[in-house]
């Protein structure tokens, strides 16, 4: 109360200390503050509105027999029946097993791939390149090449078409033993 109090009394000691205006109207108008005094239109009052209950009051109203009902059903039934809220939910306990089963396959299917990951970045690389044709060596211009700098590449291509050989035949075997199974 003493906050209320002490403005009161500000305020009190300010009205008195400013005089009252005696001076009538100034001699100069402005359009901002003049423009909002005499009106001769005329305005019609509408009568008294209706206002509605509002939203709220509904609410408060229609939770009263809501909670009744939430009660009513939250209670046991006689002989240790469960409840009626409890026996809807059991309705879907069969979702239960389809999550656990999904739980397994997806745990199951992440295990695999992590493994697959570690076994891509533990496995040994190959630092032979393969060549689509060995003629690449010689894909340069055969002019203005200096004499004695030409290569012989048949030490090369010998080697190419051995492991062209040596793939052909474990693919061959590959197939040969998938077709015993």
């Amino acid at each position: 109360m003493q906050p209320i109090r002490q403005r009161l009394a500000c305020m009190a000691r300010q009205a008195r200390a400013r005089p009252a205006r005696l001076t009538a109207a100034p001699a100069v108008r402005f359009a901002s503050t003049d423009s909002h005094g005499d009106h001769h239109d005329h305005h019609e009052h509408h009568g008294p509105v209706d206002e509605p209950m509002g939203t709220a009051w509904y609410i408060a109203v229609g939770a009263i027999p809501l909670t009744y009902a939430l009660y009513t059903l939250s209670r046991p039934g006689k002989d240790g029946e469960p409840t009626a809220i409890e026996a809807y939910l059991n309705k879907f306990s069969y979702l239960r097993e389809q999550w656990e089963t999904r739980g397994h396959l997806h745990t199951a299917a992440v295990e695999q791939a992590a493994h697959d990951k570690n076994l891509f970045y533990t496995v040994e690389r190959s630092s032979n390149i393969d060549l689509r044709y060995p003629e690449v060596f010689q894909s340069s211009s055969p002019y203005n090449i200096p004499a004695g700098h030409n290569v012989n590449l048949d030490k090369v291509v010998a080697h190419y078409r051995e492991q062209h050989n040596k793939e052909v035949e474990r693919q061959q075997a590959a197939a040969a033993a998938r077709t015993k199974e």
